[in-house]
């Protein structure tokens, strides 16, 4: 497990994603959040075709993001380590650049078929969000990291 969060920790510095934990708070364990609504963003990017993130909104709880991360290709229906995570920026504009967190979902990181997620954060609304996903397949991990989104 601490190659695990060694390498993902060498992942998102690479994609100059800065991971701090002090000012970064969890979203709300009651917000409701799935795979569905308004897709503000779908790439599969960096993946090979191995996997795709997905960003959906809408507008309830002051604006709720969720996302998933789906298999594709020869990843799908295979059992793999697969993650997702979703946070809220600072930011309220600046599509595609990284973003500044101040609220994060926790991450859905298991072995799935499938898709990880939904994961979720609220209080949206005129706030850029930013997610990122991958899957781990064959000693290669297959990331999609958006940037910010639905500026």
């Amino acid at each position: 497990m601490r190659r695990i969060a060694k390498t993902v920790g060498s992942i998102l510095a690479a994609l100059g994603i800065a991971v701090t934990t002090a000012a970064v708070t969890a979203a709300p364990a009651s917000a409701a959040v799935s795979c569905s609504g308004t897709k503000t963003y779908d790439s599969s990017s960096g993946t090979l075709g191995m996997g795709e993130l997905t960003i959906y909104y809408n507008s309830a709880d002051g604006g709720t993001n969720s996302a998933c991360f789906y298999h594709r290709g020869a990843t799908y229906g295979v059992a793999a380590e697969t993650y997702v995570k979703i946070s809220r920026c600072v930011e309220t504009s600046g599509e595609g650049l990284p973003c500044t967190a101040d609220r994060s979902s926790s991450p859905d990181d298991g072995v799935y078929k499938y898709y990880a997620g939904p994961k979720g954060v609220t209080g949206t609304a005129n706030r850029c969000v930013a997610a990122i996903g991958w899957v781990f397949w064959h000693d290669e991990y297959y990331v999609v990291d958006s940037g910010r989104q639905g500026c």
